[in-house]
């Protein structure tokens, strides 16, 4: 889905990724991603699913939380598109709190 593909794209520009790409199998497409590492360890210890369709967790722009002491990235989806927290913090908009990535 275009979600997953713009939470991809996030991971990518916030470099907790090398790369993805959208591969479109019958009827449906999967996200493969090629995951960072350091040393032996990928980038990303930990991505926890907030949102979900049975429970949707909605966020204001001053109650985005911080992860990891900014080590990690809050993921939103807003009125302006799917961005970090930092970036909806910056543009003062809420929205559904997809995940916390670190």
């Amino acid at each position: 889905s275009r979600m997953k593909a713009e939470i991809a794209r996030i991971l990518q520009e916030e470099g907790f990724v090398w790369a993805y790409e959208v591969v479109t199998g019958e009827g449906h497409a999967t996200i493969k991603v090629k995951l960072k590492y350091q040393g032996r360890s990928p980038v990303i210890t930990d991505l926890k699913r907030v949102s979900s369709p049975g429970r949707r967790h909605y966020v204001g722009s001053t109650e985005i939380p911080r992860v990891r002491q900014g080590l990690g990235i809050a993921i939103l989806s807003t009125p302006k598109g799917v961005m970090t927290g930092k970036q909806a913090r910056k543009q003062k908009v809420g929205g559904e709190l997809l995940a916390l990535v670190w």
